[in-house]
C-alpha cells in the first residue's frame, strides 16, 4: 500500500468543462423491477467511465462531475430507488439499483468502469463489490429484516477500479457517532440527561466560538452511552419488523385484511438529535485539518436539536438496514476486505467525518496489493481548506485521473 500526503501548491484551478460534453438521460430497471435514473456525460475518445452513486443523495450534479469530465473520463450518476427520500432506504435493494447501472455502463462499451464512492458512496459501492465478488450462491439473500432480495440470481458486473473520496465508515456506524446518547425520552426532543449532555457547559462544552474540551473519561462514557442508544432502538424495530414478519405470514395462509393491515402497520421510527459528535466542538480527538463545527453546520449545539441530521426517520426495516451500527451491512470497515479490484482512497485533512485514523484503517483493510492512501487539503464535500486554495474537488480530481492512467487503458465506445 502506497501512502501519500500532498500539498495544494503544485494544483491549478480546474478549466471549463469541454464543449463537446454529450449529456444522455436513462431509465433502468432492475432485476427486481424497481425503476431507477442515471445521467450519462461522455467527451470524445473517452475510454473510462467514473461510476457515482450514493444511497440516499441526488449525485446528478455531484462536484466531482466537472473534474472527471476535464481529464477524459466519461462519468455516470445514478440515484438508487430511495433517492430524496431514504425513509425506506434497504442498502441490500440498492446493490441491485448499482448493479443495474453497472450492467448498463458494461453493454454501452466502455473499456474500463471505475466504481467512485464519496461519503457514504464509499460504503454503498464497497458492499457491491463485495457482493459481486462473491459467488452468487454466497451473496445475501435478504435483509437484516428478512425482506427478501434476489441478490443471487442479480447479474453484479465488477467494477476495474474503486476510487474513494472522504470516506465515511458507513450510515449505521457514522449514526452511532453522531447520536446524542443524553436523550432519555425518544418521544422528547428536549429530554436530555445532563450527565452526557455534550453541550453541557459541565461536561467540557465551551460555548462557540471557544473550542470545547472533553475529558477522557467523559469521551468513553458518552461513547458507551451512544452505543447502549442504538442497541435500544434496535429492540423496537426489531420488535416492530418481527411483528410485521409474523401477521405477513398469517395474511398469506388466511387473506384476512387485519392480518395484512398489521403487516403494514410497522409505524416510523423517530430518531430525535442526531448532530452530537463529540470532535465537531472539540478538535483535540482525533485532530485534522477540519474546522469547529459539524457537516450540518458551524453550531451544532443548536443544529442537534433541528429536524436535519442522518436517520431522523425511518422504517423499521429501514432502520436495522441502514441505520443501526449493530445490523447495517454497508459498513466500510466490514465490507473493504472483500473488494478484490485495485483502489485508491482520497482522505480529505478537514474532513469532519472520516478521521486519520479511519482513513489509514480503511486502506490497510483493502486487500488488493494495489492500494493507494493520499491526503489531500480540502473539506468533506469537496470544498477548498481554507480561502484561496483549489478545492478538495479539484485536487481530487487530478489525483483520480493519474492513478487510473497508470492502470486502464482502453477503447472508446463508439459514439451514439
Amino acid at each position: 500500500m502506497t501512502t501519500t500526503s500532498l500539498g495544494a501548491g503544485r494544483y491549478q484551478a480546474p478549466a471549463s468543462l469541454p464543449e463537446q460534453t454529450r449529456t444522455s438521460a436513462h431509465q433502468l430497471t432492475t432485476h427486481d423491477g424497481a425503476t431507477v435514473h442515471g445521467l450519462l456525460r461522455t467527451v470524445p475518445g473517452a475510454a473510462t467511465v467514473a461510476f457515482l452513486m450514493h444511497p440516499r443523495q441526488d449525485f446528478s450534479h455531484h462536484v466531482l462531475v466537472p473534474e472527471l469530465l476535464r481529464h477524459g473520463f466519461a462519468v455516470w450518476t445514478q440515484g438508487a430507488r430511495s433517492t430524496g427520500n431514504d425513509l425506506t432506504l434497504l442498502h441490500e435493494q440498492a446493490l441491485l439499483d448499482m448493479a443495474a447501472g453497472h450492467v448498463f455502463l458494461r453493454r454501452y462499451g466502455f473499456g474500463h468502469v471505475v466504481a467512485v464512492g464519496h461519503s457514504g458512496g464509499a460504503a454503498l459501492a464497497a458492499f457491491y463489490l463485495q457482493q459481486a465478488a462473491l459467488p452468487p450462491v454466497s451473496r445475501l439473500d435478504s435483509t437484516p429484516g428478512g425482506k427478501l432480495v434476489p441478490l443471487p440470481e442479480t447479474e453484479l458486473p465488477m467494477a476495474d477500479g474503486l476510487i474513494m473520496m472522504a470516506p465515511h465508515p458507513g450510515q449505521g456506524a457514522l449514526l452511532q457517532r453522531v447520536i446524542d446518547p443524553s436523550v432519555i425520552d425518544e418521544t422528547d426532543p428536549l429530554s436530555a440527561d445532563p450527565e452526557l449532555d455534550p453541550y453541557h457547559p459541565d461536561n467540557g462544552f465551551a460555548v462557540p466560538p471557544r473550542p470545547s474540551s472533553y475529558s477522557p473519561e467523559f469521551v468513553e462514557r458518552y461513547r458507551r452511552a451512544q452505543r447502549a442508544r442504538i442497541e435500544r432502538i434496535d429492540a423496537v424495530a426489531r420488535e416492530r419488523v418481527e411483528i410485521a414478519n409474523r401477521a405477513r405470514k398469517r395474511y398469506a395462509a388466511g387473506k384476512h385484511a387485519h392480518d395484512r393491515r398489521e403487516a403494514l402497520a410497522t409505524g416510523v421510527i423517530t430518531v430525535h438529535r442526531t448532530d452530537a459528535d463529540l470532535r465537531a466542538v472539540d478538535l483535540g480527538l482525533d485532530p485534522n485539518d477540519r474546522p469547529y463545527g459539524s457537516l450540518f453546520g458551524r453550531r451544532p449545539d443548536l443544529t442537534n436539536y433541528g429536524i436535519t441530521g442522518f436517520g431522523r426517520l425511518t422504517t423499521p426495516e429501514a432502520w436495522l438496514s441502514t441505520w443501526s451500527a449493530n445490523t447495517a451491512r454497508a459498513d466500510l470497515a466490514a465490507c473493504a476486505p472483500g473488494v478484490t479490484v485495485p483502489s485508491l482512497l482520497i482522505e480529505l485533512t478537514g474532513d469532519q467525518a472520516c478521521f486519520p485514523a479511519d482513513a489509514k484503517r480503511f486502506a490497510e483493510l483493502l486487500p488488493h496489493p494495489d492500494v493507494t492512501h493520499l491526503r489531500i487539503p480540502g473539506r468533506h464535500f469537496g470544498a477548498p481548506l481554507h480561502d484561496g486554495m483549489p478545492s478538495g474537488a479539484t485536487l481530487a480530481g487530478d489525483e483520480m485521473a493519474h492513478w487510473t492512467a497508470e492502470r486502464f487503458e482502453g477503447t472508446a465506445p463508439a459514439p451514439r
